[in-house]
């Protein structure tokens, strides 16, 4: 059997080794330099497209922007779908406490940015996107990207005192979650990321009063059409955090779709050159045509 750290270093180099894809249109949703979405034409020169919104990982951590995550987005477009690459606010650069590296998350900033851009890119489609049909959104996002698809949609059950809910459900299709950080407890028990969930939420104290606003296994059932995609050898976000939060979805009586790819990690998900990447795109044609 390979050695799992080595297995996914390269995995991840795989990954990261496609050049990074401009976008056709780009625009802004806040004041903000992260407050900004990418648009990219489907390829075939199709006109109203289904419209993907994809939201990018790196545990909310700085250095992992949205650029990394363009050689998917530039896949899902040769696909025929109109994409939307939101970025958002993430952890600042002051070194995390007890380890090294930036810390993960912004609050209440991360939050605020996703639902800012979710609100907004219907909108700012039809002006820099006009082959999207923002009557048939897809929602994705890969791992800290995951979690923030999940809670992006279910943004109409959060907490009546939430500054994020909406009145009624979002407008999606439905949403595919790629090995998401889906499940605040299991996660924080695996370590995750280095401990991100703990960071972005605060510790004792905050950690429980911010959960109700922000862990997608405490906001179900949502009545939107939910995917997971997993890998089987995925070792930063390992399979039993996406496992239990479609757990916690059976429970509140909604059923989420469950994909194990057997022999996969975390990164062929977003790998253009990876089958895998292949089946997500099918899973989000599944939801859009």
């Amino acid at each position: 059997m390979p050695d799992p750290a080595a297995r996914d270093a390269a995995e991840e180099e795989s990954a990261f080794s496609h050049p990074a894809v401009a976008p056709d249109a780009s625009a802004a949703y806040g004041e903000h330099p992260d407050q900004v979405v990418d648009f990219y034409a489907p390829r075939d020169g199709g006109q109203q497209a289904p419209l993907v919104v994809a939201l990018h990982g790196g545990a909310w951590r700085a250095p992992y922007d949205r650029q990394h995550l363009t050689p998917f987005v530039d896949f899902l477009a040769r696909r025929g779908f109109a994409v939307a690459s939101v970025e958002y606010r993430r952890g600042g650069s002051i070194p995390r406490q007890g380890g090294t590296g930036p810390v993960a998350g912004r609050w209440p900033e991360t939050f605020d940015d996703v639902a800012a851009a979710l609100d907004a890119v219907p909108r700012l489609a039809v002006e820099h996107l006009p082959q999207a049909d923002a009557r048939r959104i897809v929602l994705t996002g890969h791992s800290a990207g995951g979690h923030l698809a999940l809670w992006a949609a279910a943004r109409h059950v959060l907490p009546p005192d939430s500054p994020w809910r909406l009145a009624s459900p979002p407008p999606l299709r439905g949403v595919v979650a790629l090995a998401p950080i889906a499940h605040f407890d299991r996660a924080v028990e695996l370590g995750v990321c280095g401990g991100a969930v703990t960071e972005f939420l605060g510790g004792e104290g905050e950690f429980d009063v911010r959960a109700r606003h922000a862990d997608p296994a405490l906001l179900l059932p949502t009545g939107i059409a939910t995917a997971v995609v997993q890998g089987r050898e995925d070792v930063v976000v390992p399979p039993a955090v996406a496992q239990a939060y479609a757990e916690a979805a059976a429970k509140a009586g909604e059923a989420v779709g469950f994909t194990l790819l057997e022999d996969v990690g975390h990164f062929p998900l977003i790998d253009p050159s990876a089958d895998a990447c292949a089946v997500v795109a099918e899973e989000i044609a599944q939801l859009a045509w």
